[in-house]
């Protein structure tokens, strides 16, 4: 999910105390825990999705389906080259880096 250690045990330790889910040892290696959905959290899934469904039309009310997957394709190109550029900087075409004032 690209996140560090640290940030990911902090999420789910906020969502354990929400409710939202629930840790349970693993039994084949006891370094490590199963995290479960809870009910709750299934129940805000469906809401989640709906409110994601309702914006999706209202952003997307003029598109046809084919525009839709037009729009859709362009955004993965774009995430997959914030992905790469993140990974390495020195992959950044030389116009979009900063350069010094002057």
């Amino acid at each position: 999910m690209d996140s560090d250690a640290a940030t990911m045990t902090r999420t789910v330790r906020r969502l354990e105390q929400a409710g939202f889910v629930r840790r349970r040892p693993c039994a084949t290696d006891r370094r490590a825990s199963l995290i479960e959905p809870t009910a709750a959290s299934h129940a805000l899934r469906r809401e989640v999705e709906q409110v994601w469904a309702q914006l999706e039309d209202l952003v997307a009310a003029d598109l046809d389906a084919r525009g839709r997957a037009d729009a859709l394709h362009t955004l993965e190109h774009l995430e997959y080259n914030l992905v790469r550029a993140t990974a390495d900087p020195a992959a950044c075409p030389t116009g979009t880096q900063s350069r010094p004032a002057g």
